[in-house]
């Protein structure tokens, strides 16, 4: 197929993308079937292109009514979306849809750019149907990125608003990093294919992550983290809190000992949320503060290590996929000790000699191991453990 699509090839040289991997291949095969389509492959394997690029296939040229909705969690992830299908270099246009800024310039774009696809979140894209910015009516390929995230935001109501008022729906896909248990009815799925390229090989898994805990000796836990960051350097790091206040109050005690971190979050006005992400991604801020909003789809690159810092005692952050983060390659818990049964599947356990003696007694310690600034200074050595 690829090498009868000229579209495509285009496309990959625009990327600068050599080949594709086989859940992208797999995805690419479904693009011209009846039938709709469940994607399920982990955080970082190219689930973008895996919907962008069969939709090269379907979409019309010529035509200036929106034939593709893009339905996504978060307005980073939209913005993401919307950046690598103009670097395709493609004819066709799109719209992004967020909150945080005017709507009204969303809907100059609609009307004079007359976009083919337009990707936005839940609640904006629910603005624009009230308002009539654009007609659902012609709308044939709907597509859910990070479905589950979706739901768990609260996003139940608005997509199911949204997909009654598309009645020329053909194609619909959904794709997810975890495998939901139950497809809500709203979704009006039939006749699906599931493409489920998540991995249950343990060791692969381990491979990929080294799953670490650290236990603090006291219950603020901010000390331990404190030192871990600073020992570890310009590591790109990400410290990731279970609510929006935990966020801001470890960036406000990490800037209190004058350490340099950014936050992010649902409840940041987007300037600052944008702000905050591309000097992580630039690299001129080594450690990023945030919730489990950074956890899903976003293209983040060069991270080494991040860290969950469970800031009540026992909650462990809600998304299991926060250990699993991209292309990270190490991952630390940080817990204190009424919090070690909830950290049983970590590979080591790390602490100090005040709280060593509380952590689960199937796993192992090495004798070199029990002390942090040691294992710090391993770290800094670039031992493997």
């Amino acid at each position: 197929m690829l090498e009868k699509n000229e579209i495509i090839q285009s496309a990959l040289r625009n990327l600068k993308i050599e080949e594709l991997n086989p859940m992208q291949e797999a995805s690419l095969e479904q693009a011209t079937g009846r039938k709709d389509v469940i994607l399920l492959s982990q955080t970082g394997s190219g689930k973008t292109l895996a919907y962008l690029l069969p939709l090269l296939l379907t979409l019309k040229p010529n035509d200036d009514s929106v034939q593709v909705l893009i339905l996504v969690p978060s307005r980073e992830l939209a913005l993401q979306i919307d950046s690598v299908f103009k670097a395709m270099g493609t004819s066709w246009k799109t719209c992004c849809c967020y909150g945080g800024h005017p709507i009204a310039e969303e809907k100059k774009s609609i009307l004079g750019n007359h976009p083919a696809i337009i990707i936005g979140t839940p609640g904006r894209i629910t603005d624009h149907l009230s308002k009539g910015n654009f007609n659902p009516e012609t709308i044939e390929t709907l597509i859910i990125d990070e479905f589950d995230k979706s739901l768990e935001f609260g996003f139940h109501d608005e997509m199911a608003e949204i997909i009654t008022q598309l009645p020329g729906l053909k194609k619909r896909m959904l794709l997810s990093a975890t495998d939901a248990e139950e497809i809500p009815e709203f979704t009006g799925l039939n006749r699906t294919v599931k493409l489920n390229f998540l991995s249950d090989d343990s060791e692969e898994q381990e491979s990929r992550l080294k799953l670490m805990k650290v236990l603090s000796p006291s219950k603020d836990k901010i000390d331990t983290l404190y030192n871990l960051l600073c020992t570890l350097g310009s590591s790109s790091s990400i410290v990731f809190c279970n609510h929006r206040d935990a966020v801001d109050r470890v960036h406000q005690l990490l800037a209190d000992k004058k350490l340099l971190a950014e936050r992010f979050h649902g409840g940041m006005e987007q300037p600052d949320r944008e702000r905050a992400l591309y000097k992580f991604r630039n690299g001129s801020c080594a450690v990023l503060i945030s919730t489990d909003l950074a956890a899903r789809g976003l293209d983040i690159p060069g991270i080494l290590l991040h860290f969950n810092k469970c800031i009540n005692e026992g909650n462990m952050p809600s998304s299991s996929r926060d250990a699993n983060y991209s292309k990270a390659r190490r991952a630390f818990l940080v817990g204190y000790d009424r919090s070690v049964p909830k950290l049983r599947q970590a590979n080591h356990c790390i602490g100090c000699n005040q709280c060593v003696h509380h952590c689960p007694q199937n796993i192992h310690i090495p004798e070199e191991m029990q002390r942090i600034d040691k294992f710090v200074e391993d770290l800094k050595q670039g031992r493997e453990f």
